[in-house]
């Protein structure tokens, strides 16, 4: 199961520029607001499993065990 834990970095337009955890500057994702829950906003930690976005209320690693 892909997972990945990321934090939106910023708004832009129709899209939130989406960081890694644990990234750098270089590794900004672009993901179109339509596609995430309508609650996003700057600051948020989001859950992306198998390309489905949550917001993010779990462990540190990511995973809920």
């Amino acid at each position: 199961m892909f997972e990945i834990l990321y934090t939106v970095k910023r708004i832009d337009g129709d899209y939130a520029v989406l960081v890694p955890e644990g990234g750098g500057p270089g590794d900004e994702n672009p993901v179109a607001l339509a596609l995430l829950p309508p609650e996003t906003d700057e600051g948020v930690r989001l859950l992306c499993r198998d390309f489905a976005y949550s917001l993010w209320e779990g462990t540190e690693t990511g995973r809920d065990n």
